[in-house]
């Protein structure tokens, strides 16, 4: 197969979640498969390039009514021969940040993302490479499909199927309906089984409805945005398309996502021999300033801070799971959380620390440093953070949501089985009791607890056999595609 993906985000160029972690592996593993996989993105200020060529000719995309001009860098996917080319326009990506600027709404995002969208169609007649995928991640990328049911019978890029990846239903930006000029789409596209919700313009419903096939990032989140609760005002649409929908659970690149290579860590360890995990957790406490003590827990959080999150769940259970150990957290979101937990941080004495921002190397460090991981979220599509925190042997205490269920086992020392620890009534009172249980098992059932790291540290995360789910998912959309 021929596979185009066009996504906001690809790591290590540029990441603001989970959904660039996805873009940067998955094509790799597809790629292993044989399949010729390219990734598009924007060419954002904030993407540093060392080894990067410019095209000779410029790219010329359609976009309200005329051409806009845009610069075509080309690289590669680190440790691969995947192509990846990023669009360059100042004027739309030049302006250090991927969405929206701090504190604020991007007023152009339909003018930045709509570029992207029809680029990706300019971009395979400049290479002169036919795509039989077309592979399209959230709301920014979703206008593909829409443009490309739209071209013209002989088009070959006609025949090009596509998937549309929903990686968190919730982020869905509306337009005015003016937008569709801009567009350059017809007016019959703006109706309820297209582009138009409400009297405005929305990109995620109109590729809910266009694309050849709909994937998730886990079965139960494929199943949890069918019904009104978590369908985010889709859910009509999902049930309608749930024969063409299917949940294929993430993976990570257990390349970069390793204890026994991580090139991140102060001290390196595997299942076989866990010893630098305690030479990991010190040095995390010393460069938090946390007490350096063997004897309580550490609690560890990467997340970013918002009401799916459940970060207000976590700030009342704060004081209570700080009876239990430490607690070291890094993250970035809604002003009110980053303002009361630097406040605490500030006050937290030698048990709790917060990092406001975000860091790679730290956030490796967290998930090596701690004993247990928290997740404590309203709703999680996949989650990449649980699957992190059991190859590092930090179980995780995680709410029974999405992909969190679906990955982590219950833990049940008496059985031998699980994975992690999980919690279903999503309140500080229920946060701390699973904690506590969880500190219980660490603290007194030694055995148990070095049995449960083992199993999640031994299971198989990586994207292998998620890439082959993918691509069967591509020769199910070609077929349907051309008849």
């Amino acid at each position: 197969m021929r596979v185009l993906f066009v996504a906001s985000e690809c790591a290590p160029f540029a990441k603001a979640g989970g959904l660039g972690d996805v873009v940067g592996a998955l094509p790799k593993a597809l790629a292993r498969l044989g399949h010729d996989v390219r990734v598009l993105l924007p060419r954002y200020d904030t993407v540093r390039l060392e080894h990067a060529f410019r095209h000779d000719q410029g790219l010329a995309v359609p976009l309200g009514g005329g051409e806009t001009w845009c610069a075509i860098l080309e690289a590669r996917l680190p440790q691969s021969d995947v192509p990846v080319y990023l669009l360059e326009h100042d004027a739309l990506y030049g302006r250090g940040y991927l969405y929206d600027p701090p504190a604020g709404l991007c007023g152009d995002n339909l003018a930045r993302f709509g570029l992207l969208c029809r680029g990706a169609l300019s971009l395979c007649r400049h290479l002169h490479w036919e795509p039989d995928v077309f592979h399209v991640h959230d709301w920014p990328t979703a206008l593909v499909p829409v443009l490309t049911n739209h071209l013209p019978p002989g088009d070959p890029l006609a025949r090009a199927a596509s998937v549309l990846t929903i990686h968190n239903l919730a982020h869905q930006p509306r337009f005015a309906a003016s937008g569709l000029g801009l567009l350059g789409l017809p007016a019959s596209v703006f109706r309820a089984d297209g582009l138009e919700d409400h009297g405005h313009l929305s990109p995620f419903k109109g590729g809910l409805w266009h694309a050849t096939k709909l994937t998730t990032v886990s079965p139960r989140y494929a199943d949890e945005i069918r019904r009104p609760e978590h369908g985010c005002g889709l859910d009509s649409i999902l049930r309608f398309r749930s024969g063409d929908l299917v949940g294929i659970l993430n993976g990570i690149d257990d390349a970069v996502w390793d204890p026994a290579t991580d090139p991140l860590l102060p001290a390196r360890y595997s299942a076989a021999d866990l010893g630098g995990k305690q030479a990991c957790k010190r040095a995390l406490q010393r460069e938090l300033g946390l007490a350096e003590r063997q004897d309580v827990p550490l609690f560890g959080v990467v997340s970013r801070m918002g009401e799916q999150k459940g970060t207000d769940v976590l700030c009342e259970a704060l004081d209570a799971l700080l009876t239990l150990g430490q607690l070291a957290l890094l993250g970035s979101g809604d002003p009110q959380a980053e303002a009361f937990l630097s406040r605490r941080s500030h006050h937290g004495g030698a048990r709790f620390r917060a990092v406001i921002g975000y860091s790679e190397p730290l956030a490796h460090r967290i998930e090596a440093g701690c004993d247990l991981f928290l997740m404590p979220s309203r709703f999680e599509p996949c989650g990449l953070n649980q699957l992190y925190s059991m190859r590092y042997g930090s179980p995780p205490i995680v709410r029974a949501t999405g992909g969190l269920d679906d990955t982590v086992e219950q833990c049940d020392p008496a059985s031998g089985a699980g994975t992690g620890f999980k919690l279903w009534d999503l309140t500080p009172r229920s946060l701390y009791e699973t904690a506590r249980w969880a500190t219980g098992v660490w603290r007194d059932q030694k055995e148990a607890f070095g049995a449960l790291q083992q199993r999640g540290m031994q299971r198989d995360y990586g994207w292998g056999s998620r890439a082959r789910q993918y691509g069967e998912l591509y020769e199910w959309a070609v077929r349907a595609r051309r008849g």
